[in-house]
């Protein structure tokens, strides 16, 4: 009777158990961070099945992805209907249109986002969702608008309806956060808020990306006479401190973050884990680049409303609102102080839209191009306004990861190794000249 009732018991313990693999879907898949997201799915043997939103094919070869061509300013009826058939547990949100007017940025991405919500309620989809992650940014602090107090926390107030006594323009990520937060709460799954900052990646065909723009200015620069590297901005730039965020680091965190326990409901900073400034960063970029630093840096001061450098022609622009700070004045004892109070102005000593139209650079460039069969949309395309903000502020712009630390986050990475990282992939796709015969030949 025994011998049976074991012989039972270890039948029931070598019972067949089914284990379901898990699918994702990343809309935007052809951005820096939605195809870098893509890429560390596919290298995660955990999903069976990757769906990859774009409107265009990003050409992925392997069995377990399938593209579905999406337009996301479409009606949530048009989207339900092209997602028949598609569901994933894990989203991974990274679609964003961009437009100056800021009132249409936060009407056109809040959109992209609810209409796509909606249509996987029409079709069924969203009853499968586990938890949804959304790619935001450091704007949602107003790093655009000015200085905020450092560093940068998850908690920091929101700059809307008059916090602080000021008025602030919209930003998006808010009204996205909001969205996504009602619809998570209404189906019963979760949903995670990542906030990178300056992301160093490569996508094909995109060239909305600060490495791009850096890197064609000191390859030009290698070209121009005297192979001179003046820098762009500030001097108080020059001097701040910044962060910066991996594309690859920011893909894994995504994965981390759709299944880690107590990150559900939750906004993250997430940024590579080391505190960098131009004046490491740029001298490293003229040796890399066999440019030469100028000295001094800034002859005329490198202040707002003094000239360019040498003959380069130079911008002061007042930024229209208060500074961030200003939300968090009263609590810091700075209600009074003129950090809190005065406009922000960007200043930078080479304005780097001016310098992409001078003469002599476009005939630096068409040389670069046609000696090494440069890619003429790289410098067609490249976000020299970027440039504008990213070097011409005069704030430090630092996060801190302790949020994400203490659920066990340990990812990091080293910005200068990822920097020249995206420069060597740039260079292998044609966008930037081959570093060892451009240093050669010049």
């Amino acid at each position: 009777m025994e011998s049976k009732k074991k012989k039972k018991n270890s039948s029931l313990t070598t019972q067949h158990i089914e284990f379901v693999m898990p699918s994702a879907i990343v809309t935007g898949a052809t951005g820096i961070t939605g195809s870098a997201i893509v890429h560390h799915l596919l290298k995660d043997k955990t999903y069976d099945k990757i769906y990859s939103f774009s409107r265009s094919n990003p050409g992925y070869e392997d069995p377990r992805i399938q593209h579905v061509s999406l337009d996301l300013q479409s009606s949530a009826q048009d989207m339900a209907k092209a997602l028949q058939g598609v569901s994933a547990e894990y989203i991974f949100f990274c679609a964003y249109l961009a437009t100056d007017d800021q009132a249409e940025l936060s009407q056109i991405n809040e959109s992209l986002l609810s209409n796509f919500l909606e249509a996987l309620e029409l079709n069924g989809a969203a009853r499968k969702i586990k938890r949804f992650v959304l790619t935001c940014g450091f704007k949602q602090y107003g790093v655009h608008i000015g200085p905020g107090k450092q560093p940068l926390l998850e908690d920091d107030p929101l700059l809307e309806n008059d916090v602080g006594g000021a008025s602030w323009p919209p930003i998006f990520y808010y009204l996205q956060q909001r969205v996504l937060a009602d619809a998570a709460k209404k189906g019963g799954w979760e949903w995670v808020a990542t906030l990178p900052q300056d992301v160093l990646g490569y996508a094909r065909g995109n060239f909305m990306n600060e490495a791009t723009a850096l890197g064609l200015y000191c390859a030009v620069s290698k070209a121009l006479p005297g192979s001179e590297l003046p820098f762009l901005g500030s001097r108080a730039n020059y001097f701040a401190f910044n962060c910066w965020t991996s594309a690859n680091l920011h893909a894994k965190f995504c994965l981390w973050a759709a299944v880690a326990p107590g990150a559900g409901n939750q906004i993250f900073n997430v940024i590579n884990g080391d505190t960098e400034s131009f004046q490491n960063l740029w001298p490293r970029l003229a040796a890399r680049f066999g440019c030469r630093i100028p000295d001094p840096m800034f002859p005329n001061g490198g202040i707002p409303g003094t000239k360019g450098f040498k003959d380069y022609e130079s911008s002061t622009i007042r930024l229209p609102n208060k500074p961030p700070l200003k939300a968090l004045a009263s609590s810091l004892g700075l209600s009074k102080d003129p950090s809190a109070e005065e406009s922000p102005t960007l200043f930078l000593q080479i304005d780097p839209e001016k310098w992409a139209k001078r003469e002599d650079v476009n005939k630096a460039w068409a040389q670069l191009r046609d000696k090494y069969n440069l890619d003429q949309d790289a410098w067609n395309k490249a976000t020299w306004d970027f440039l504008i903000m990213s070097l011409g502020r005069d704030w430090s712009c630092v996060g801190s990861m302790s949020k994400a630390r203490k659920l066990g986050w340990t990812g990091y990475a080293d910005t200068w190794d990822e920097l020249e990282d995206t420069f060597e992939t740039l260079e292998s796709k044609g966008i930037l000249p081959p570093l060892d015969q451009l240093k050669r030949d010049f």
